[in-house]
């Protein structure tokens, strides 16, 4: 238990330690972007990348698949050091990679497991990078038509460099009202009526 415990310590030291990591294809930020940096340095070094890809997405499917486990990972009420021994122990049964364990085992010890889900979704969005794919993703407040989704496609893709490849998402969201957010990579474009009336009343609240 000790030595694991050292383990996880040293995982959470090296996502605070920027310096340190293997340089990712594109820049994340906040507690979760230095997470999955610290994640995808840990794995390039070792070569694992593909396969802590995989094992991320394993345990979001388990959580799916098995209630009682997801349930047991998300009690606050049990203490840390069980749900901690506990998740390192079923996931090295699962044969998933030290990197993988130890980011969980780190997590559950810090009482922050919630957080797992938004690591794993920055991960993904480093790893798409890594292989040329620009993740997008468009809401708009009704569905895109054919005519209208394709010239967006090739709008988008304009912003693409050599040998990257457009990996596009379409949401619905009513409550935006019209125009459309944009997130594309690691930037984001907020070009809905939503955004703007709510501009405009805190303009004329202002003035006032």
């Amino acid at each position: 238990t000790t030595r694991a415990f050292g383990a996880v310590r040293r995982f959470s030291t090296t996502a605070a330690s920027q310096a340190k990591l293997v340089s990712a294809p594109i820049q994340l930020f906040g507690v979760d972007g230095r997470y999955a940096h610290a994640l995808y340095s840990a794995a390039s070094k070792e070569k694992k990348l593909e396969a802590v890809e995989k094992e991320l997405t394993a345990f979001q499917g388990l959580l799916q698949k098995d209630p009682k486990f997801a349930e047991f990972v998300a009690n606050p009420t049990i203490k840390r050091t069980f749900k901690t021994e506990t998740i390192q122990s079923v996931l090295t049964k699962q044969k998933y990679s030290s990197i993988t364990v130890n980011l969980f085992a780190a997590k559950s010890e810090n009482g922050r497991l919630k957080s797992v889900h938004s690591i794993i979704k920055a991960f993904n969005t480093i790893m798409a990078a890594h292989r040329g794919e620009v993740i997008c993703v468009v809401t708009t407040a009704k569905p895109l038509e054919g005519k209208d989704a394709k010239e967006l496609e090739g709008a988008l893709k304009s912003f693409l460099k050599k040998g990257e490849s457009l990996l596009l998402e379409t949401r619905v969201d009513p409550s935006i009202i019209g125009g459309m957010q944009v997130n594309i990579g690691d930037k984001y474009c907020d070009m809905s009526m939503a955004s703007k009336i709510k501009a405009y009343t805190a303009l004329i609240k202002q003035a006032v």
